[in-house]
Order: structure tokens, then C-alpha cells, then sequence
């Protein structure tokens, strides 16, 4: 009796921790999104919205700046995808902060990759 106790109470942790643990496993948690530019959208309109963002702040663009972390790849994807999603992490609780008239769209896959890692923030969306 007390192993098959012992066993019903091991189940009922692994259980427990499997419930806990999954949806963290990638090192994000479950719901995560980001926001980068749209692979349809033309590049005119993602050059558009890019300069729009960078005139919100000086910030949203230092990253992509020539010597900075998300420099490369120097391509206008690339760097309006790092601005999109640092103007969409600062403003996600407001809607349509990740449209940037269809420039960009959002993604729960982690976007971040060699040097130049994507910010998540908590929030409603």
C-alpha cells in the first residue's frame, strides 16, 4: 500500500511540474509575443514606418545604429523588425502598436538571434 502510494504522489508531481514547466520551456513565457516587420509588405511602406518610429524616439533606433548589437544583418527587414518590436514593447498595451499600417505583424516566435536579442515585456496582448 504505502508504494502504491508513494507512486500516486510521485504522478501527481511530475504532473504538477509538467503543468508548470511546459509552457516556459523555450525560456519564455507561454503568450509571448513580438513584432516584426510583415514578409508581404512592400518596401517602401516598411521604410515608411520605419522613419515614422524612429521619429517617435531616438531610442527605438539606437540598436540598429552601425557598431550596435543589432547592426547586422544591415538589411531593412531586419532592422525595421528590431524597431517595430521595441516601439511595440513600449506601447503594447495600445492598440494597433504593431501594425505600422501593415508594415508589421506580431509573433510568438522569438525573433532575437546572434548578438541582437528582442526585449519582452508583459502585457495585455
Amino acid at each position: 500500500m504505502a508504494i502504491k502510494n508513494s507512486f500516486s504522489l510521485l504522478l501527481s508531481s511530475l504532473m504538477v511540474f509538467a503543468l508548470i514547466a511546459i509552457p516556459t520551456i523555450s525560456g519564455q513565457p507561454s503568450g509571448t509575443t513580438w513584432c516584426v516587420a510583415n514578409p508581404k509588405a512592400q518596401d517602401p511602406v516598411v521604410q515608411a514606418a520605419l522613419g515614422w518610429a524612429c521619429q517617435q524616439s531616438e531610442a527605438y533606433c539606437s540598436r540598429i545604429q552601425r557598431g550596435q548589437n543589432c547592426y547586422s544583418p544591415n538589411t531593412l527587414r531586419d532592422h525595421a523588425s528590431v524597431v517595430f518590436n521595441t516601439y511595440y514593447q513600449h506601447n503594447k498595451n495600445q492598440a494597433g502598436s504593431c501594425d505600422f499600417n501593415s508594415a508589421a505583424v506580431i509573433t510568438h516566435t522569438d525573433p532575437s538571434h546572434d548578438t541582437c536579442q528582442f526585449e519582452s515585456v508583459p502585457g495585455s496582448k
